[in-house]
């Protein structure tokens, strides 16, 4: 290869290179902002997604496995998340609360946990986008105490909730052999 050629070669190689990196850096740059009421949307949306996708997973022969006998079963803290959302949905709502504590006994099956949970979770998400960004900043009663907090705020209270019992799924999951949403890739 002569001399002539071989800078040919290292010119067209490094102006590819170059086009790459431009591609690349375009790539990389971060997503605009988004309003409060998107941003409130997208965590409820991803922390309630992996409590529903450890709904479905979960085998229903462990629904009712708890690992030391002071606490939950795995259907009852998810009955227990989806009673959480809707003591918040009723208060969106200007409805008077319910219990915060689904019945097992009225959710039996793995089937009617996940689709009780999955509920919860839609209803939620329709209202926070209903509220909007004008809506996130106006005040609401907070459920618990007697005090006044923005949508905003209440909301990230319940997804705050809703990630501490992920949380705590999690060591079910682990102590059942089963890796957990959030370890496998890809959801976070």
């Amino acid at each position: 290869m002569g001399k002539l050629t071989f800078w040919i070669a290292v010119t067209a190689l490094l102006s590819l290179s170059a086009g790459a990196g431009a591609i690349v850096a375009q790539e990389a740059e971060p997503a605009p902002a988004v309003g409060p009421s998107q941003e409130v949307l997208r965590m409820w949306n991803n922390v309630c997604g992996k409590l529903v996708t450890m709904a479905e997973d979960f085998p229903e022969d462990k629904y009712d496995y708890r690992p030391t006998p002071e606490v939950w079963t795995f259907a009852e803290m998810l009955l227990h998340i989806a009673g959480s959302n809707y003591l918040f949905i009723d208060t969106a709502r200007g409805q008077k609360m319910g219990e915060e504590d689904l019945s097992r006994e009225k959710y039996a099956t793995k089937a009617e946990v996940v689709a009780i949970l999955k509920k919860s979770v839609e209803e939620g998400a329709a209202l926070i986008q209903q509220a909007g960004d004008e809506g996130m900043a106006q005040p609401i009663k907070f459920p618990f105490g007697n005090r006044m907090i923005s949508q905003q705020g209440f909301w990230m209270a319940q997804v705050e909730h809703a990630g501490e019992h992920y949380g705590n799924l999690v060591v079910y999951y682990r102590l059942n052999g089963i890796v957990p949403p959030a370890s496998r890739g890809g959801s976070n």
